[in-house]
């Protein structure tokens, strides 16, 4: 412990001069404090953000409550500081710590990563580094005193471009298999007849379903620079890593309370997870079939837990969490047996997932019921021929029938999502959202209560990006120049007040292009942006777009080539040895179907023949 002070001591000096402290002090209520000595195992979670994102992340509040609800293990939070307590922490050579006991997580057992953005990359190695832990994995695989990095989450679908860093991955959902990673450790370490060897734990780690040890796998590439095979190179390794899978999504652990922060955070309410997966079948959509099969949690326990965590942390806000919410097919049932207890607690209720095809009176009476904001939809694209190509199933008779109710139920401020430069996308598209927009006026104006306030449409615009396990993962980006000639057409078509146009910076998804769809080769790239002084990438104010174009550039890799390439579907793409459950030949045929203009049934309305047989659409 006399580390832990003597880092409370420095923080006592540094943190007064520091922006929002509290995001770097600890000691908040519902934090799990343990004795070191007590524990076995000890777990840094790190998330490579700010704290005010990662501590409203739901899936590191369920992993910090899983591992801590083990005595023997430890599980403490780690976030991406900003600028200002970087540049301290280093002038007082204070190592990165946790934020329950203060220690330096380079002392601690496990350091784990969740991979939610790519452009997070380049703050992963800058955790790393502030820990002194070394940013290559051959740099410690002989170091037994050194933690074991790990990292989960949907972007470790395609691990490659940071294989240089981790010792191992796990793919998939990570309740049981992060235990089962714990408990590996802990019986290695406690041999009495060898020592502990992080060789041997990691060949044993990746016999675990779901864990892929990229070290034990060697990459070859044909002559055009594709990839030739990913084959393991150590005996009895699993050629494909499949994903692991939560099959009673029911009974699976969910924490009884949450660590309520000092300071502001972007999402600060409870939040329940009310199903995983999704029906749907948007074909630009990872998510969607990352999360596959589809599960719901019954509403009885759903309510049960919501009324726990809003008991056990305070919570006056409530969130209901998941892909799409009002596909849950009991979901006016459970928010009628929600309604009965947020409104007596005075408990806002939020759903932030609403399918535009099945809003509703009911939905929004109960969204109204405590507090009043705006609604958000996402259309995606501006005509029916563009939301059939993605697979979208809406039409614009749904999203005129939801402003309509919205509109009439008060609303005046409405939020909608599009998309730029999907696969067979041309200019009558894009007219189509102006067209659209201008019949949601037109609705306004007629459906308008009177000393009502005016109409406010935000249309935001992000820019395509091919995703790995998407029918779309053979599909090129556009270019930089066709993103910019397609905003303006569409800006030129936009004459109201009342909408207001926002869109994504281009460097940017570009550089996420290429990181989703990366290889091995990204890797020296990554490095080099980092030492260049790339972090903080999603921030606007910290990207640093000509340092990236300098690293490629010094490494001889073309991000182009990795985004805005189309691939063939007979192609061996760097994920190809991960194994979602989903069948490479239905990707091949959704996006054969897309460029037919061919919509696929939801997983209710009929199979679409994935390869998981889960009969998916079946509530639990």
């Amino acid at each position: 412990m006399s580390k832990g002070i003597s880092v409370a001591g420095a923080l006592d000096r540094i943190l007064p001069g520091i922006q929002k402290p509290a995001r770097y002090s600890g000691g908040e209520s519902g934090s799990v404090v343990k004795n070191p000595d007590d524990v076995s195992v000890r777990f840094a979670f790190c998330f490579p953000d700010t704290y005010d994102v990662g501590m409203s992340h739901l899936g590191m509040k369920i992993l910090y409550g899983l591992i801590n609800n083990v005595p023997r293990y430890w599980c403490e939070r780690v976030f991406m500081p900003i600028s200002d307590m970087e540049k301290a922490l280093r002038d007082n050579g204070i190592a990165l710590y946790g934020l329950e006991s203060l220690s330096p997580i380079k002392d601690f057992d496990f350091i784990g990563f969740t991979l939610q953005y790519e452009l997070t990359y380049t703050n992963i190695l800058a955790m790393l580094d502030l820990a002194r832990v070394p940013l290559l994995a051959l740099e410690r695989i002989e170091v037994n005193d050194l933690p074991i990095i790990i990292a989960g989450g949907p972007c470790a679908c395609n691990p490659e471009p940071l294989a240089d860093f981790f010792d191992l991955f796990v793919i998939g959902e990570g309740e049981e298999v992060t235990l089962e990673l714990l408990s590996l450790y802990e019986a290695e370490k406690s041999q009495s007849d060898y020592s502990y060897s992080k060789r041997v734990f990691l060949q044993k780690a990746a016999m675990i379903e779901g864990v892929y040890v990229p070290s034990l796998y060697g990459v070859s590439y044909n002559p055009d620079g594709t990839i030739a095979a990913v084959k393991p190179n150590f005996p009895g390794i699993p050629n494909k890593i499949t994903k692991r899978v939560i099959a009673d999504f029911d009974s699976v652990f969910f924490p009884e309370t949450f660590v309520v922060p000092f300071c502001e955070i972007v999402h600060d309410r409870a939040v329940v997870e009310v199903l995983r997966g999704c029906i749907r079948g948007c074909r630009f959509c990872q998510a969607g079939f990352l999360y596959r099969p589809y599960r719901e949690k019954s509403g009885s326990q759903i309510v049960k837990q919501a009324k726990i965590l809003c008991d056990n942390t305070g919570y006056d806000e409530m969130s209901l969490c998941s892909l799409s919410t009002s596909d849950h097919s009991k979901i006016n049932t459970l928010l009628t047996e929600l309604s009965d207890f947020t409104q007596k607690e005075h408990v806002s209720l939020s759903l932030p997932s609403l399918r535009i095809d099945n809003f509703s009176t009911e939905l929004l009476d109960t969204l109204s019921a405590v507090r009043k904001s705006g609604l958000t939809f996402a259309p995606e694209a501006g005509t029916q021929r563009l939301r059939d190509v993605i697979n979208k199933n809406v039409t614009e008779e749904d999203v005129l029938r939801s402003c309509r109710i919205a509109f009439e139920g008060g609303y005046s401020n409405v939020k909608l999502y599009f998309m730029l430069g999907l696969p067979t996308e041309t200019d009558e598209d894009i007219i189509g959202i102006q067209e659209l927009t201008d019949k949601i006026m037109e609705l306004f104006a007629k459906t308008r209560r009177k000393g009502g306030k005016g109409l406010s449409i935000s249309v935001s615009l992000s820019t395509f990006i091919p995703k790995p396990f998407t029918p779309f993962q053979y599909e090129p980006q556009l270019t930089k120049d066709e993103i910019s000639r397609r905003q303006k057409l569409l800006l030129s078509r936009i004459n109201s007040r009342k909408i207001s146009v926002s869109w994504s910076d281009y460097d940017t998804t570009l550089l996420e292009a290429a990181l989703a769809r990366g290889d091995r080769r990204l890797g020296k790239v990554i490095l080099s942006a980092y030492r260049k002084g790339c972090k903080l990438d999603g921030w606007g104010e910290h990207f640093n777009a000509d340092f990236w174009r300098e690293a490629f550039v010094q490494n001889v890799v073309d991000p182009l080539w990795y985004a805005a390439r189309r691939r063939g579907y007979s192609e061996i793409f760097p994920w190809s040895h991960i194994d979602i459950g989903v069948a490479e030949r239905f990707f091949a045929a959704e996006n054969a179907k897309a460029h037919a203009g061919e919509r696929s049934p939801d997983c209710r309305a009929g199979c679409a023949g994935c390869g998981l047989n889960c009969k998916a659409g079946e509530a639990s």
